[in-house]
């Protein structure tokens, strides 16, 4: 196993992710959180950035187990040139952090790079002081573009 370039795993807020997606014509957005995340909390909306959110779980629910396959369906996205920035965003920063490692460390095995990016926050941010996601932080929140289907 090639050892990770740290480097190039670093973090950012949801706002300077927006920014990142917009300016950056390659990069993308992994949404790492489950389908019933998607279903039932929603999905950033990259619509008006002519983006699409690459949604694929890195824990699969109900047991929160790794996903075997997550690496390989990421980098099958990508179709053999990994773009110059990778996004990752879960509810709360914690899984997506764990998946930019590990996509971080499979490009290098590969002999490619990118940034690979935890987005602070996530999509639902912190608990406030009732226990309740969404109101404190997080993509969300900060007024960014998302939807439920």
């Amino acid at each position: 196993m090639a050892a990770t370039n740290n480097e190039n795993v670093i973090e950012e807020t949801p706002q300077e992710t927006w920014s990142g997606l917009e300016n950056t014509s390659d990069a993308v957005l992994v949404d790492v959180r489950t389908k019933a995340e998607w279903s039932f909390i929603g999905i950033p909306d990259l619509s008006a950035l002519g983006k699409q959110v690459i949604l694929q779980e890195w824990r699969q629910y109900p047991d929160m187990s790794v996903n075997e396959g997550f690496v390989a369906n990421i980098l099958d996205q990508f179709g053999g040139s990994a773009p110059s920035k990778i996004y990752f965003l879960c509810r709360s920063g914690v899984r997506s952090l764990e998946a930019a490692h590990v996509v971080n460390e499979a490009l290098s095995a590969q002999g490619q790079s990118a940034v690979c990016v935890n987005v602070l926050e996530g999509f639902e941010g912190d608990l406030n002081s009732e226990r309740h996601r969404g109101e404190t932080n997080g993509w969300k929140s900060r007024g960014l573009a998302w939807g439920q289907s």
